[in-house]
């Protein structure tokens, strides 16, 4: 494995995941692109840091060498306070990255986005994220895993009342939610870090696009 490239790592699967390839025996090679140093890695951390401004990655990092992409970039409209803030994160550096993850050599590109993600979603959220998978996938990638959970369950370091409320509300329902539904049940940030790690220091996957979901996140956990 030449290396694995990451970006996202502050975030909430993103801290978990690095955390978990960090400690993978297999000690790949792992480079990190953020806005801003990681604050829990330690001083002798394996993971290579690169701050980097989104907008402007197109002549850097020339020479490293990465076989896989994992991108955990996202943000809430709440969050980045507009819609088009919300798309800057959701779209733009999510397909800036992928640029980049290209240009390198990379050959599985791994990215978070959501169930029911849709390029026809009258859902302005939903409609991001479809549009964001339809770009990655005109980039071609020898393999593209799609990760697209439901409604994320753990403890975060921002507060988001609406996801506290769809927690209460959802749990009693999870175990309803079976077959085509069951890509819906909430499922834990831990276990979505789990199975990306999986999917990143795993031999790649034969397909050419995957879509995983609730029953394919937990089975690789």
């Amino acid at each position: 494995m030449s290396g694995i490239l990451l970006a996202g790592a502050s975030g909430f699967i993103g801290e978990k995941l690095i955390r978990l390839l960090e400690q993978a025996p297999s000690r790949p090679k792992l480079m990190s692109v953020g806005r801003r140093p990681l604050p829990f890695l330690k001083p002798k951390s394996r993971v290579q840091e690169h701050i980097a401004n989104f907008n402007s990655l197109e002549g850097w990092m020339t020479t490293w060498q990465a076989e896989t992409a994992v991108c955990c970039l996202g943000t809430t409209i709440k969050t980045a306070g507009s819609q088009a803030a919300f798309r800057a994160v959701d779209y733009d550096a999510v397909i800036a990255f992928a640029r980049l993850a290209k240009r390198i050599g990379v050959q599985h590109f791994i990215v978070v986005s959501a169930v029911g993600a849709s390029t026809s979603s009258a859902s302005f959220y939903s409609r991001v994220k479809g549009e964001m998978e339809a770009a990655l996938q005109a980039m071609d990638f020898s393999t593209l895993s799609i990760v697209q959970p439901s409604l994320l369950l753990g403890e975060r370091a921002e507060q988001r009342l609406g996801e506290r409320i769809g927690q209460v509300v959802s749990m009693p329902l999870a175990p309803l939610l079976m077959g085509p539904l069951s890509s819906y049940r909430p499922i834990h940030g831990a276990d979505v870090a789990k199975a990306m790690a999986t999917l990143a220091l795993g031999p790649m996957p034969k397909y050419g696009v995957e879509r995983l979901h609730y029953n394919d996140l937990m089975a690789l956990n």
